[in-house]
């Protein structure tokens, strides 16, 4: 299948301007997503523009490697806050995940509870509309907010208002240590009672994620290593009630799985990813009625795996929303990848993309 390359900003503004049909907007290709159009892939826009470690400043082009934005941050000390998972483990695609792929899916790890979501380190965007159109949006520095309601807009777009070209993200140090206490023996009821606990302590908790297989939560703090060392103890010694809490030893590959839900990999059947109040997590999970689940961000974001073509949005009885994130094509448009929206809101996401894809060619169809 013939694929468009840009190789510059204004070859991609061209490229959008002559399009005269559909386009599938692509980063790395990792994510999964079947959309009808020829594919235009941002992977020939690489590179970083700016970067000042000491301004916590990072200015890179979209179709930039991951990889290659976290060894470059690593070399300073540095990394993405936001932790964005790999969706390659809980797919099993191929390819090389973007920056600018991250941003436009709006993929944010177990950290976001404690440092925010992508969104919130996304300091400004370049991108081309629908029309071909160079937008710029934001700035290159933090004390910079000009436009940025723009700027989250793009953030979790999926690329259905514009493609990115460039992206201004902050940037944060690595902290010191890291380390794990895990809560075993405890259920569903008592794991979200813990991570409600902790997460409202002064601990500073970075991580809050539950494995009903194994029956065990997992609290995470950052910082110094002597001041995670005591945060464990004080943390291991107040969850007492909830369970059998002991220091993890070794907490970096935990967090790794935790964070690209890799306890579902190779494992068949359709994935969903449910984001609910962690107070509604515990009535919601048996009414699911999954295969098996996995919990993080206190209970908030629940991946469930179902039997292929099951439609999980019916039992679904408190707010939140599901999102399709593995399945087969005829399932997908059978269902729709993402919650359908509520008809105001409906409307003003149809509004929006009318003003900056009138011709509706970009993912069209992705977001209903």
């Amino acid at each position: 299948m013939k694929m468009l390359t840009p190789q510059s900003e204004a070859e991609l503004a061209e490229m959008l301007a002559g399009a005269s049909g559909p386009l599938c907007i692509q980063g790395g290709g990792t994510r999964g997503l079947a959309i009808d159009g020829e594919v235009l892939s941002i992977r020939g826009l690489s590179g970083v523009e700016l970067y000042e470690p000491g301004a916590l400043t990072l200015v890179v082009r979209a179709g930039t490697p991951v990889a290659e934005v976290e060894a470059l941050l690593a070399a300073e000390n540095q990394r993405l806050a936001f932790e964005p998972m790999n969706h390659r483990v809980l797919l099993g695609t191929e390819g090389e995940p973007t920056i600018g792929g991250v941003i436009a899916a709006g993929v944010s790890g177990p950290r976001r509870i404690q440092a925010g979501a992508a969104r919130d380190h996304l300091l400004g965007v370049r991108f081309a509309d629908g029309t071909g159109q160079i937008v710029k949006n934001g700035g290159r520095v933090m004390k910079n907010v000009t436009g940025y309601d723009l700027v989250k807009l793009m953030c979790g777009a999926h690329g259905t208002l514009g493609v990115l070209s460039e992206v201004s993200l902050k940037v944060l140090p690595v902290a010191e240590a890291a380390a794990t206490v895990a809560i075993e023996g405890a259920d569903l009821g008592a794991a979200v009672a813990a991570m409600s606990a902790a997460l409202g302590s002064p601990y500073d908790v970075t991580g809050a994620a539950y494995d009903p297989e194994k029956q065990t939560a997992y609290i995470r703090v950052e910082g110094f290593a002597d001041s995670a060392a005591y945060r464990c103890r004080r943390l291991v010694s107040e969850l007492a009630g909830f369970g059998s809490p002991r220091i993890e030893d070794e907490s970096a590959a935990l967090w790794r799985g935790i964070r690209d839900a890799a306890a579902f990999q190779g494992r068949a059947g359709d994935i969903w990813r449910i984001s609910v109040k962690p107070s509604d997590a515990v009535a919601l999970a048996p009414r699911l009625q999954a295969e098996a689940l996995q919990f993080d961000w206190g209970g908030g974001l629940i991946w469930a795996l179902l039997p292929a073509g099951t439609d999980l949005r019916p039992r679904i009885n408190v707010p939140g929303h599901a999102t399709l994130v593995r399945a087969g094509a005829d399932t997908r448009a059978r269902l729709g990848v993402f919650q359908p929206q509520p008809g105001p809101l409906a409307a003003l996401s149809a509004g929006l993309r009318q003003q900056f894809d009138p011709r509706g060619i970009l993912n069209a169809g992705l977001m209903g």
